[in-house]
Protein backbone atom coordinates (compact mmCIF):
# COMPACT_ATOMS: atom_id res chain seq x y z
CA UNK A 1 0.00 0.00 0.00
CA UNK A 2 3.35 2.32 0.70
CA UNK A 3 4.09 2.06 -2.96
CA UNK A 4 0.85 3.24 -4.09
CA UNK A 5 0.53 5.80 -2.04
CA UNK A 6 4.00 7.14 -3.06
CA UNK A 7 2.70 6.62 -7.06
CA UNK A 8 -0.50 8.44 -6.10
CA UNK A 9 1.39 11.51 -4.60
CA UNK A 10 3.54 11.44 -7.47
CA UNK A 11 0.90 11.83 -9.86
CA UNK A 12 -1.72 14.07 -8.09
CA UNK A 13 0.14 17.20 -9.06
CA UNK A 14 -0.68 16.38 -12.85
CA UNK A 15 -4.38 16.59 -11.72
CA UNK A 16 -4.29 19.36 -9.54
CA UNK A 17 -4.86 23.16 -10.71
CA UNK A 18 -2.17 24.10 -13.36
CA UNK A 19 -1.45 20.09 -14.10
CA UNK A 20 -1.53 18.56 -17.13
CA UNK A 21 -4.59 16.66 -16.36
CA UNK A 22 -6.77 19.07 -14.21
CA UNK A 23 -9.70 18.82 -15.62
CA UNK A 24 -9.77 15.35 -14.61
CA UNK A 25 -8.94 16.45 -11.05
CA UNK A 26 -12.29 15.33 -9.57
CA UNK A 27 -12.06 11.62 -10.81
CA UNK A 28 -8.59 11.34 -9.69
CA UNK A 29 -9.90 12.32 -6.52
CA UNK A 30 -12.35 10.22 -6.40
CA UNK A 31 -9.70 6.75 -6.98
CA UNK A 32 -7.95 7.95 -4.17
CA UNK A 33 -10.54 8.63 -1.50
CA UNK A 34 -12.00 5.56 -2.86
CA UNK A 35 -8.04 3.72 -2.03
CA UNK A 36 -7.64 5.93 1.22
CA UNK A 37 -8.65 7.84 3.99
CA UNK A 38 -8.28 11.62 2.91
CA UNK A 39 -5.49 13.64 4.64
CA UNK A 40 -7.38 16.99 4.93
CA UNK A 41 -8.86 17.96 7.85
CA UNK A 42 -11.85 21.21 8.71
CA UNK A 43 -9.77 24.63 9.73
CA UNK A 44 -12.67 26.39 10.75
CA UNK A 45 -15.93 25.59 12.23
CA UNK A 46 -17.65 23.25 14.18
CA UNK A 47 -17.06 19.46 12.96
CA UNK A 48 -16.92 15.76 14.07
CA UNK A 49 -13.54 14.26 13.37
CA UNK A 50 -13.93 10.90 12.51
CA UNK A 51 -12.21 8.22 10.91
CA UNK A 52 -15.47 7.24 8.55
CA UNK A 53 -15.76 9.36 5.60
CA UNK A 54 -18.75 9.25 3.34
CA UNK A 55 -17.33 6.54 1.35
CA UNK A 56 -16.62 4.17 4.30
CA UNK A 57 -20.09 4.96 5.73
CA UNK A 58 -21.73 3.13 2.40
CA UNK A 59 -18.95 0.58 2.11
CA UNK A 60 -20.50 -0.76 5.80
CA UNK A 61 -23.58 -0.71 3.76
CA UNK A 62 -22.63 -2.84 0.99
CA UNK A 63 -20.80 -5.22 3.27
CA UNK A 64 -24.49 -5.87 4.91
CA UNK A 65 -25.46 -6.64 1.32
CA UNK A 66 -23.12 -9.04 0.55
CA UNK A 67 -24.87 -11.87 2.64
CA UNK A 68 -28.11 -11.48 0.94
CA UNK A 69 -25.84 -10.97 -2.89
CA UNK A 70 -24.48 -14.15 -2.25
CA UNK A 71 -27.42 -16.60 -1.34
CA UNK A 72 -29.01 -14.26 -4.17
CA UNK A 73 -26.52 -15.83 -6.77
CA UNK A 74 -26.76 -19.01 -5.15
CA UNK A 75 -30.50 -18.99 -5.23
CA UNK A 76 -30.91 -18.16 -9.21
CA UNK A 77 -28.85 -20.89 -10.04
CA UNK A 78 -30.77 -23.31 -7.65
CA UNK A 79 -33.84 -21.75 -8.65
CA UNK A 80 -32.99 -22.87 -12.48
CA UNK A 81 -31.51 -26.79 -12.13
CA UNK A 82 -35.03 -26.87 -10.00
CA UNK A 83 -37.26 -25.84 -12.85
CA UNK A 84 -35.63 -28.41 -15.01
CA UNK A 85 -35.78 -30.84 -12.73
CA UNK A 86 -32.56 -30.85 -11.50
CA UNK A 87 -30.02 -30.90 -8.55
CA UNK A 88 -26.50 -29.75 -8.71
CA UNK A 89 -23.96 -28.93 -6.12
CA UNK A 90 -23.61 -25.76 -4.51
CA UNK A 91 -20.30 -24.22 -7.08
CA UNK A 92 -22.50 -25.73 -10.23
CA UNK A 93 -25.18 -23.43 -8.52
CA UNK A 94 -23.44 -20.41 -7.44
CA UNK A 95 -21.33 -20.02 -10.75
CA UNK A 96 -24.87 -20.28 -12.97
CA UNK A 97 -25.97 -17.35 -10.95
CA UNK A 98 -22.70 -15.68 -11.13
CA UNK A 99 -23.42 -15.90 -14.89
CA UNK A 100 -26.40 -14.17 -14.35
CA UNK A 101 -25.96 -11.93 -11.70
CA UNK A 102 -22.57 -10.59 -12.26
CA UNK A 103 -23.36 -8.64 -15.60
CA UNK A 104 -26.61 -6.59 -13.59
CA UNK A 105 -23.80 -5.40 -10.96
CA UNK A 106 -21.09 -4.59 -13.75
CA UNK A 107 -24.17 -2.51 -15.84
CA UNK A 108 -25.27 -1.05 -12.66
CA UNK A 109 -21.85 0.51 -11.85
CA UNK A 110 -20.53 1.24 -15.36
CA UNK A 111 -24.08 3.01 -16.42
CA UNK A 112 -24.45 4.88 -13.10
CA UNK A 113 -21.02 5.93 -12.26
CA UNK A 114 -20.17 6.59 -15.77
CA UNK A 115 -22.96 9.28 -15.27
CA UNK A 116 -21.73 10.37 -11.94
CA UNK A 117 -18.61 10.75 -12.99
CA UNK A 118 -19.68 12.86 -16.22
CA UNK A 119 -21.72 15.10 -13.81
CA UNK A 120 -18.54 16.12 -11.57
CA UNK A 121 -16.40 16.80 -14.06
CA UNK A 122 -19.00 19.05 -16.13
CA UNK A 123 -19.56 20.83 -12.38
CA UNK A 124 -15.91 20.52 -11.75
CA UNK A 125 -16.91 18.84 -8.14
CA UNK A 126 -16.19 15.88 -6.54
CA UNK A 127 -17.86 12.35 -7.53
CA UNK A 128 -20.73 11.86 -5.22
CA UNK A 129 -20.38 8.39 -3.06
CA UNK A 130 -23.77 8.24 -3.15
CA UNK A 131 -24.11 5.26 -5.99
CA UNK A 132 -21.80 3.21 -4.77
CA UNK A 133 -25.02 1.44 -2.35
CA UNK A 134 -27.36 2.38 -4.97
CA UNK A 135 -25.26 0.60 -7.98
CA UNK A 136 -25.48 -2.74 -5.31
CA UNK A 137 -29.06 -2.10 -4.47
CA UNK A 138 -30.17 -2.15 -8.05
CA UNK A 139 -28.83 -5.35 -9.33
CA UNK A 140 -30.70 -7.34 -5.83
CA UNK A 141 -34.53 -5.54 -6.51
CA UNK A 142 -34.57 -6.56 -10.01
CA UNK A 143 -35.12 -10.14 -11.90
CA UNK A 144 -32.21 -12.24 -12.65
CA UNK A 145 -33.15 -12.23 -16.36
CA UNK A 146 -34.06 -9.03 -16.80
CA UNK A 147 -32.23 -7.67 -20.23
CA UNK A 148 -29.32 -5.45 -19.40
CA UNK A 149 -30.41 -3.12 -21.72
CA UNK A 150 -33.55 -2.06 -19.45
CA UNK A 151 -30.97 -2.42 -16.40
CA UNK A 152 -28.89 0.56 -18.14
CA UNK A 153 -31.98 2.51 -18.75
CA UNK A 154 -33.23 2.72 -15.50
CA UNK A 155 -30.05 3.19 -14.20
CA UNK A 156 -29.33 6.18 -16.01
CA UNK A 157 -32.62 7.61 -15.10
CA UNK A 158 -32.25 6.71 -11.82
CA UNK A 159 -29.01 9.28 -11.57
CA UNK A 160 -30.32 11.78 -13.79
CA UNK A 161 -33.63 12.17 -12.84
CA UNK A 162 -33.86 10.81 -9.42
CA UNK A 163 -30.75 12.45 -7.97
CA UNK A 164 -28.44 14.81 -10.19
CA UNK A 165 -31.17 17.16 -10.87
CA UNK A 166 -32.06 17.68 -6.99
CA UNK A 167 -28.16 18.28 -6.46
CA UNK A 168 -26.46 14.82 -5.77
CA UNK A 169 -26.55 12.78 -3.05
CA UNK A 170 -27.68 14.23 -0.04
CA UNK A 171 -30.22 16.46 -1.76
CA UNK A 172 -32.05 13.76 -3.77
CA UNK A 173 -36.20 13.02 -2.73
CA UNK A 174 -36.78 9.54 -3.57
CA UNK A 175 -34.28 6.83 -2.86
CA UNK A 176 -32.60 6.33 -6.34
CA UNK A 177 -32.75 2.24 -6.49
CA UNK A 178 -36.20 2.23 -6.13
CA UNK A 179 -36.41 5.09 -8.43
CA UNK A 180 -34.67 2.35 -11.37
CA UNK A 181 -37.23 -0.21 -10.22
CA UNK A 182 -40.09 1.43 -10.53
CA UNK A 183 -38.76 3.14 -13.83
CA UNK A 184 -37.97 -0.28 -15.26
CA UNK A 185 -41.51 -1.47 -13.76
CA UNK A 186 -44.02 1.22 -15.51
CA UNK A 187 -41.86 1.05 -18.96
CA UNK A 188 -40.99 -2.44 -19.04
CA UNK A 189 -43.68 -4.47 -17.17
CA UNK A 190 -43.68 -7.72 -18.97
CA UNK A 191 -40.02 -8.53 -17.44
CA UNK A 192 -40.55 -6.82 -14.19
CA UNK A 193 -43.82 -8.78 -13.47
CA UNK A 194 -45.86 -12.44 -14.08
CA UNK A 195 -44.50 -15.80 -13.64
CA UNK A 196 -42.16 -15.91 -16.16
CA UNK A 197 -39.79 -13.38 -14.98
CA UNK A 198 -38.43 -14.80 -11.33
CA UNK A 199 -36.64 -18.16 -12.51
CA UNK A 200 -33.37 -17.80 -15.10
CA UNK A 201 -34.20 -19.98 -18.33
CA UNK A 202 -37.29 -21.82 -16.68
CA UNK A 203 -39.08 -24.52 -18.90
CA UNK A 204 -42.33 -23.02 -20.12
CA UNK A 205 -44.21 -25.91 -18.17
CA UNK A 206 -42.74 -24.78 -14.78
CA UNK A 207 -44.63 -22.03 -13.01
CA UNK A 208 -41.93 -20.06 -11.54
CA UNK A 209 -44.92 -18.22 -9.30
CA UNK A 210 -43.55 -16.70 -6.63
CA UNK A 211 -45.47 -16.36 -3.15
CA UNK A 212 -47.19 -13.24 -3.80
CA UNK A 213 -48.23 -14.27 -6.54
CA UNK A 214 -50.00 -17.57 -5.53
CA UNK A 215 -51.24 -15.36 -3.04
CA UNK A 216 -52.78 -12.51 -4.94
CA UNK A 217 -54.96 -15.21 -6.52
CA UNK A 218 -55.87 -16.82 -3.37
CA UNK A 219 -54.10 -20.16 -4.41
CA UNK A 220 -52.58 -20.58 -0.99
CA UNK A 221 -52.16 -24.36 -0.75
CA UNK A 222 -49.48 -23.83 -3.34
CA UNK A 223 -47.44 -21.60 -1.22
CA UNK A 224 -44.15 -22.58 -0.21
CA UNK A 225 -43.32 -23.45 3.18
CA UNK A 226 -42.59 -20.78 5.98
CA UNK A 227 -39.23 -22.64 6.56
CA UNK A 228 -38.39 -22.02 2.23
CA UNK A 229 -39.72 -18.46 2.61
CA UNK A 230 -37.65 -17.50 5.46
CA UNK A 231 -34.72 -19.06 3.98
CA UNK A 232 -35.21 -17.85 0.75
CA UNK A 233 -35.56 -21.34 -1.25
CA UNK A 234 -38.13 -19.25 -3.25
CA UNK A 235 -38.44 -17.76 -6.63
CA UNK A 236 -37.71 -13.58 -6.72
CA UNK A 237 -35.68 -10.69 -7.23
CA UNK A 238 -32.18 -11.51 -6.61
CA UNK A 239 -31.48 -10.17 -3.09
CA UNK A 240 -35.05 -10.42 -1.93
CA UNK A 241 -35.27 -13.61 -1.28
CA UNK A 242 -33.70 -14.40 2.14
CA UNK A 243 -35.28 -12.73 4.66
CA UNK A 244 -32.81 -14.76 7.17
CA UNK A 245 -29.73 -13.27 5.60
CA UNK A 246 -31.30 -9.99 4.97
CA UNK A 247 -31.43 -9.77 8.81
CA UNK A 248 -27.68 -10.92 9.20
CA UNK A 249 -27.74 -7.27 6.94
CA UNK A 250 -29.65 -5.56 9.66
CA UNK A 251 -27.60 -6.86 12.59
CA UNK A 252 -24.50 -5.38 10.81
CA UNK A 253 -26.30 -1.99 10.23
CA UNK A 254 -27.14 -1.87 13.74
CA UNK A 255 -24.14 -2.35 15.29
CA UNK A 256 -22.38 -0.30 13.32
CA UNK A 257 -25.02 2.73 13.85
CA UNK A 258 -25.58 2.89 9.73
CA UNK A 259 -29.45 2.54 9.82
CA UNK A 260 -31.89 3.24 12.21
CA UNK A 261 -33.54 0.74 14.20
CA UNK A 262 -36.21 2.79 14.83
CA UNK A 263 -37.40 3.01 11.30
CA UNK A 264 -36.53 -0.74 10.63
CA UNK A 265 -38.48 -1.56 13.65
CA UNK A 266 -41.65 0.35 12.52
CA UNK A 267 -42.08 -1.04 9.33
CA UNK A 268 -42.11 -4.20 10.86
CA UNK A 269 -44.74 -2.94 13.01
CA UNK A 270 -46.90 -1.34 10.55
CA UNK A 271 -46.85 -4.10 8.58
CA UNK A 272 -47.87 -6.30 11.64
CA UNK A 273 -51.15 -3.86 12.44
CA UNK A 274 -52.46 -3.86 9.13
CA UNK A 275 -51.88 -7.26 8.57
CA UNK A 276 -54.03 -8.26 11.82
CA UNK A 277 -56.43 -6.09 10.33
CA UNK A 278 -57.46 -7.93 7.53
CA UNK A 279 -56.83 -10.95 9.20
CA UNK A 280 -59.91 -9.61 11.48
CA UNK A 281 -61.68 -8.16 8.22
CA UNK A 282 -61.26 -11.71 6.19
CA UNK A 283 -63.03 -10.96 3.03
CA UNK A 284 -60.47 -12.50 1.46
CA UNK A 285 -57.87 -15.76 1.27
CA UNK A 286 -55.37 -13.25 0.71
CA UNK A 287 -56.91 -11.32 3.87
CA UNK A 288 -56.66 -14.50 5.51
CA UNK A 289 -52.79 -15.14 5.47
CA UNK A 290 -51.00 -14.49 9.26
CA UNK A 291 -49.57 -10.86 9.32
CA UNK A 292 -45.88 -11.92 9.85
CA UNK A 293 -45.78 -14.17 6.24
CA UNK A 294 -46.14 -10.87 4.71
CA UNK A 295 -42.32 -10.11 6.94
CA UNK A 296 -41.12 -13.34 4.42
CA UNK A 297 -43.09 -12.70 0.98
CA UNK A 298 -41.45 -10.54 -1.27
CA UNK A 299 -39.66 -7.94 -0.77
CA UNK A 300 -40.46 -6.69 2.60
CA UNK A 301 -37.72 -7.96 4.66
CA UNK A 302 -35.41 -6.13 2.44
CA UNK A 303 -37.30 -2.66 1.91
CA UNK A 304 -37.39 -2.27 5.43
CA UNK A 305 -33.89 -3.17 6.14
CA UNK A 306 -31.97 -1.43 3.16
CA UNK A 307 -34.56 1.13 1.67
CA UNK A 308 -36.48 2.30 3.80
CA UNK A 309 -33.29 3.39 6.48
CA UNK A 310 -31.68 5.36 3.87
CA UNK A 311 -30.93 8.30 5.78
CA UNK A 312 -31.12 10.81 2.67
CA UNK A 313 -35.02 10.08 1.65
CA UNK A 314 -36.06 8.91 5.03
CA UNK A 315 -37.64 11.54 7.89
CA UNK A 316 -34.72 12.47 10.37
CA UNK A 317 -36.30 13.58 13.65
CA UNK A 318 -37.06 10.81 16.15
CA UNK A 319 -40.64 10.77 16.42
CA UNK A 320 -40.71 11.45 12.55
CA UNK A 321 -38.79 8.02 12.27
CA UNK A 322 -41.39 5.73 13.46
CA UNK A 323 -44.29 7.49 11.84
CA UNK A 324 -42.68 7.04 8.74
CA UNK A 325 -41.62 3.69 9.38
CA UNK A 326 -44.96 2.52 10.22
CA UNK A 327 -46.69 4.16 7.67
CA UNK A 328 -44.54 2.57 5.04
CA UNK A 329 -45.20 -1.45 6.47
CA UNK A 330 -48.83 -0.50 7.10
CA UNK A 331 -49.41 1.30 2.75
CA UNK A 332 -47.00 -2.02 1.88
CA UNK A 333 -49.32 -4.39 3.32
CA UNK A 334 -52.65 -2.78 2.54
CA UNK A 335 -51.12 -2.28 -1.57
CA UNK A 336 -50.46 -6.34 -1.65
CA UNK A 337 -53.93 -7.17 -0.74
CA UNK A 338 -56.27 -4.23 -1.78
CA UNK A 339 -54.43 -3.92 -5.60
CA UNK A 340 -55.10 -6.72 -7.43
CA UNK A 341 -52.76 -5.68 -10.07
CA UNK A 342 -49.81 -5.01 -8.03
CA UNK A 343 -48.78 -7.97 -5.73
CA UNK A 344 -45.48 -6.31 -4.78
CA UNK A 345 -45.94 -2.90 -2.01
CA UNK A 346 -43.00 -2.44 -0.62
CA UNK A 347 -41.61 -0.49 -3.46
CA UNK A 348 -44.93 2.17 -3.73
CA UNK A 349 -44.85 2.62 0.18
CA UNK A 350 -41.28 3.44 0.18
CA UNK A 351 -41.62 5.99 -2.48
CA UNK A 352 -44.70 7.51 -1.51
CA UNK A 353 -43.14 8.31 1.94
CA UNK A 354 -40.04 9.72 0.67
CA UNK A 355 -42.25 12.33 -0.77
CA UNK A 356 -43.98 12.81 2.47
CA UNK A 357 -40.48 12.49 5.42
CA UNK A 358 -39.86 16.24 5.01
CA UNK A 359 -43.44 17.09 5.72
CA UNK A 360 -43.56 14.46 8.90
CA UNK A 361 -40.71 15.96 9.77
CA UNK A 362 -42.08 19.53 9.60
CA UNK A 363 -45.20 18.06 11.58
CA UNK A 364 -42.85 16.92 13.99
CA UNK A 365 -40.53 20.09 14.52
CA UNK A 366 -43.96 22.50 14.64
CA UNK A 367 -45.43 20.20 17.22
CA UNK A 368 -42.45 20.11 19.75
CA UNK A 369 -42.26 24.36 19.12
CA UNK A 370 -45.75 24.30 20.06
CA UNK A 371 -45.01 22.64 23.36
CA UNK A 372 -42.34 24.70 24.11
CA UNK A 373 -44.22 27.67 23.86
CA UNK A 374 -46.78 26.72 25.91
CA UNK A 375 -44.57 25.44 28.51
CA UNK A 376 -42.39 28.50 28.05
CA UNK A 377 -45.97 30.49 28.59
CA UNK A 378 -47.25 28.29 31.34
CA UNK A 379 -43.95 29.17 33.14
CA UNK A 380 -44.01 33.24 32.64
CA UNK A 381 -47.53 33.10 33.73
CA UNK A 382 -47.00 31.16 37.37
Amino acid sequence: MKALRKFLDKQKPKFQKGGKLHKLESTFDAFETFLFVPNTTAKTGAHIRDAVDMKRFMFTVIIAMIPALIFGTWNVGYEHYLSHGQTVDFLTNITYGLMKVLPLIVVSYGVGLGIEFLFAQIRHEEVNEGFLVSGMLIPLIVPPDLPLWQLAIGVAFAVIFGKEVFGGTGMNVFNPALTARAFIFFAYPGNMSGDKVWIADKPDTFSGATPLGNALVGNLKDLPSAHDMFFGYIPGSVGETSTFWILVGAVILLLTGVASWRVMVSVFAGGAVMGLLFNLWGANTYMEIPFWQHFIMGGFAFGAVFMATDPVTSSQTTKGKYIYGFLIGFIAVLIRVINPGYPEGVMLSILLMNAFAPFIDHLVVQSNIKRRLKRATVAVNK
